[in-house]
């Protein structure tokens, strides 16, 4: 792609407020020098936001404040002006009843902050979950300047000699428990191996794929996604990002100049490459509805389709995210897609420079970890897009962390209504349910739940579990986390608080699924199916005010990446009017 810089010097938004002197000017200028800041600082130089996500309650963004310092040193050395804004931090594993139901609301507060205040660009300080996708859909709504820094994973675990991987291992520790593998105490023991850096999940979950989304999006600067969250390259990559922005100020190279369509189908197929999250199929969904870019389902299952998965990871692997910075990191990942043509060579990055100038010198120093094609996990990695008369508008399944031998079944359905309903039932040993049937879960979508928690991938039954089975098919409009495993379908669209056929699937139906064949069929008659959905009635709980309405009001389906409908399409950073 050819871009061409914008001529500089020239006037920048940020001049709006600081610029002259007027009574407004002054008052706005003013106030700023209370904190000690010269006047030749307010000279037009590009001001750089630095929007920060750190919180005591998102732990894996507590080391973020280090890093905004970093980041400061280099924007102050490329001759910008930083100034720290902290922003909305929807956690993963504190926000109840679940981050995703925030990250709209974040996306949207965030936008208005860019929008709102003086800043001609943004770096992007993000980690857990949500904040990766939430700052990179306000910066695609604004269309300011902007780089992304992400916090980066923690160090492997280790418990009695074995590979802990964050999340992964919680629900395979979960399960051993309830399967009589381990004692409640053992469990407990090994909770202190999870978390022993700081940083985001260690495995490729949704954190770890959000940075590599990001990277091969062109958003951030190569290498970035998969430098631990203590090492010292983490820091350097901070600073030099707060160079880059400066520069991109001044050239006006924007979001919309970098995340075009061939810049999101190379992040499709490096999502199958490094068997990442399916929680990134809605996330990047969202992130072009916001810039523009008409991006559905199925380019989804056309771009990643015929992907292998040759990073060995868990939860589809072995190994650790530590392990594939080490190997190489993702640059690896996308020379590798380059030299098998599925990659676009020409889309820009942040850098100003095309992704494959960027990778095409790379080395793989560990090929037990990014694996020769020949070798691949999987040979078909990319989301699989599952549809039939149970799903009209799409479900997902992840193939590399899925059993070969489920991939094509038919079973009898065990139908739970709700969350709640499946928490009080799952452990009842009067729950007629064997390995064979198909566990079903409504309610719990984006309008539902409210907020489609990860609640996808249910545990088995205790009495499944001890017969030494750890497969079973699992069906909802839920989501999953990214580093949980499992032949698990996931955001079944319309979702049953949506009146789609899910609400009516009943116990005792047979469901047949074929992932080769992409179909999710339940096996009733057209003029059954039209009988039932015509009786169906809401019966999830509805929120009567505040954000919860709002979200449930205007969310849309997971197929289309569950945003907020009012907030599609690119809408610019227009300085608003003077009110002083």
């Amino acid at each position: 792609m050819t871009f061409k810089p914008a001529v500089w010097p020239r006037k920048l938004r940020s001049q709006e407020w600081y610029s002259g002197t007027s009574r407004d000017t002054i008052y706005h200028r003013g106030w700023m020098k209370n904190q000690g800041h010269p006047h030749d600082l307010f000279d037009g130089r590009p001001i750089i936001g630095i929007l920060n996500t750190w919180s005591d309650l998102t732990p894996c963004n507590g080391h973020l404040r280090e890093l905004a310092e970093k980041v400061k040193a280099g924007v102050w050395e490329a001759g910008g002006f930083p100034v720290e804004v902290p922003v909305f931090s929807a956690s993963e594993n504190t926000f109840r009843p679940t981050a995703m139901m925030f990250r709209n609301l974040a996306a949207l507060s965030i936008e208005e902050q860019m929008r709102g205040q003086p800043i001609d660009g943004a770096v992007l300080l993000v980690g857990c979950d949500k904040t990766t996708p939430s700052l990179l859909m306000a910066a695609a709504s604004t269309d300011l300047p902007s780089i992304v820094v992400t916090g980066g994973p923690m160090l492997n675990g280790y418990f009695r000699g074995e590979r802990v991987g964050s999340g992964t291992h919680l629900w395979k520790f979960a399960e051993a428990v309830k399967a009589g593998e381990i004692t409640q105490e053992e469990f407990l023991e090994a909770e202190e191996s999870m978390s022993r850096s700081s940083g985001s999940c260690n495995t490729m979950g949704t954190a770890s794929t959000m940075a590599s989304m990001a990277e091969a999006l062109g958003m951030a600067l190569s290498g970035n996604a998969a430098i631990p969250g203590v090492d010292s390259r983490r820091r350097v990559m901070a600073q030099l990002s707060g160079r880059r922005i400066v520069q991109m100020v001044k050239d006006d190279l924007k979001p919309s100049d970098i995340m075009t369509r061939k810049a999101f189908e190379n992040a499709i197929r490096t999502n199958g490459a490094i068997g990442g999250s399916t929680n990134a199929v809605i996330h990047l969904l969202a992130i072009a509805g916001r810039v523009g870019v008409d991006l559905t389902l199925d380019d989804w299952d056309r771009c990643g389709r015929d992907v292998a998965t040759i990073v060995n990871l868990m939860p589809s692997g072995e190994y650790l995210m530590e392990e594939f910075f080490y190997a190489g990191g993702l640059p690896v990942v996308l020379k590798r897609l380059g030299e098998g043509g599925q990659l676009h060579k020409d889309a820009l990055t942040v850098s100003g420079e095309t992704i494959w100038d960027e990778v095409k010198d790379v080395r793989n120093w560990n090929e037990d970890v990014i694996l020769p094609v020949d070798k691949a996990l999987t040979n078909q990695g990319g989301i699989a897009v599952l549809r039939g008369n149970l799903a009209p508008r799409g479900a997902v399944l992840k193939p590399s962390a899925a059993s070969p031998h489920l991939m094509k079944h038919r079973g009898r359905a065990v139908v739970f209504e709700d969350i709640d309903d499946y928490k009080a039932r799952i452990s009842d040993d009067r729950l007629d349910i064997d390995e064979t049937c198909i566990m079903v879960l409504k309610n719990c979508g984006p309008k539902g739940y409210p907020g489609m928690a990860e609640v996808g991938n249910m545990g088995l039954p205790p009495k499944v579990l001890k017969k030494g089975i750890k497969d079973m098919i699992r069906i909802s409009d839920a989501r999953m986390s990214g580093t949980a495993y499992g032949t698990v379908i996931l955001h079944t669209a319309p979702e049953a608080a949506a009146g789609g056929p899910l609400a009516v699937v009943r116990t005792g139906d047979m469901i047949e699924v074929d992932v080769e064949a992409r179909r999710l069929h339940l096996d009733i008659s057209d003029a059954e199916l039209e009988d039932r959905l015509s009786k169906w009635r809401p019966g999830h709980e509805r929120a009567e005010s505040g954000y919860a309405w709002l979200h449930q009001t205007h969310v849309t389906g997971a197929d289309t990446g569950a945003d907020l409908d009012f907030l599609k399409g690119c809408r610019g950073s227009p300085v608003g009017k003077d009110a002083h």
